[in-house]
C-alpha cells in the first residue's frame, strides 16, 4: 500500500484486505481545476474513486448543450463509469475537476472480482448507483417542475455544501453554461437575489448571506 495516502476514511467503507488491493492494483492520479478526467465518446477502462477534491459530471444533449448532472467528492465514484466499464461502452458523460485533488483509478478487470469477494465493495457500488440515481431524479424534478430561480438556488446551495464556504467563486457565464441557459437570465435572477439581500455579487464571486438559506 502507498504510505503517503491517508486511508482512514476508506477504512470506514471497505475491508482492510480490499483497501490493500485497491492500492495494489489501482493507481493514484492527481488533477487540477479544469482537468477533464473522463470525456464523451471515449471507452472507459477504469472506475475512479475521488480521494480529495470535487469533480463535476456533465451530459450533452443532441444539440451539443451540456448540463450539470451531479458532483463527486471524497470517497465517491461515478456509477456511469462503472456501467461503461462493465459493458465496454463509450462514455456518455464528461467529468471535469472543480478544484485540485486526487483520485484512485480502479482497472475494470478487478470490478467483478471484488463484487464476488467483498461485501464492502458490493455495498459501495450499489450505494453509488442509488445516490447518483437519486441526484438525477432531483435534477429532473427541478428542471421539469422548478423555475430557473429554484435551479440557481439549488446550484449555489450545492456549491456551498461541497465547499463549506459562503463565498462561491464562479462567473455568471459559468453558471449559465452548467444550467443550460443564458448569462442574461442568470445575471437577472442573481441581481434580484442581491436586491432582496440574500447575497452579494462580486466579479466572478458570489457571497451568500443568511437570508439566502431561509
Amino acid at each position: 500500500m502507498k504510505k503517503h495516502i491517508n486511508t482512514e476514511q476508506l477504512e470506514s467503507i471497505f475491508e482492510k484486505e480490499l483497501i490493500q488491493e485497491l492500492f495494489q492494483f489501482g493507481d493514484v492520479k492527481y488533477f487540477s481545476a479544469g482537468d477533464v478526467i473522463m470525456d464523451y465518446g471515449k471507452y472507459v477502462r477504469m472506475m475512479p474513486i475521488i480521494l480529495t477534491g470535487t469533480v463535476k459530471v456533465f451530459r450533452k444533449d443532441d444539440n451539443g448543450r451540456e448540463i450539470l448532472l451531479y458532483y463527486l467528492s471524497d470517497n465517491e465514484s461515478c456509477s456511469m463509469a462503472y456501467s461503461c466499464c462493465i459493458s465496454a461502452k463509450k462514455s456518455e458523460i464528461k467529468a471535469v475537476a472543480e478544484d485540485d485533488g486526487k483520485y484512485l483509478v480502479i482497472p475494470f478487470v478487478k470490478l467483478n472480482d471484488w463484487l464476488c469477494r467483498y461485501e464492502g465493495w458490493r455495498t459501495y457500488v450499489f450505494n453509488s448507483f442509488n445516490e447518483r440515481f437519486t441526484e438525477l431524479l432531483n435534477s429532473i424534478d427541478i428542471m421539469a417542475f422548478g423555475n430557473m430561480d429554484t435551479r440557481i438556488k439549488q446550484y449555489l446551495l450545492e456549491k456551498y455544501e461541497r465547499s463549506g464556504s459562503t463565498s462561491i467563486k464562479v462567473s455568471h457565464y459559468k453558471i449559465a453554461e452548467e444550467l443550460a441557459t443564458t448569462r442574461v437570465v442568470i445575471s437577472r435572477i442573481l441581481k434580484n437575489y442581491e436586491n432582496d439581500k440574500k447575497l452579494i455579487l462580486y466579479r466572478n464571486e458570489i457571497k451568500l448571506l443568511n437570508g439566502f438559506f431561509d
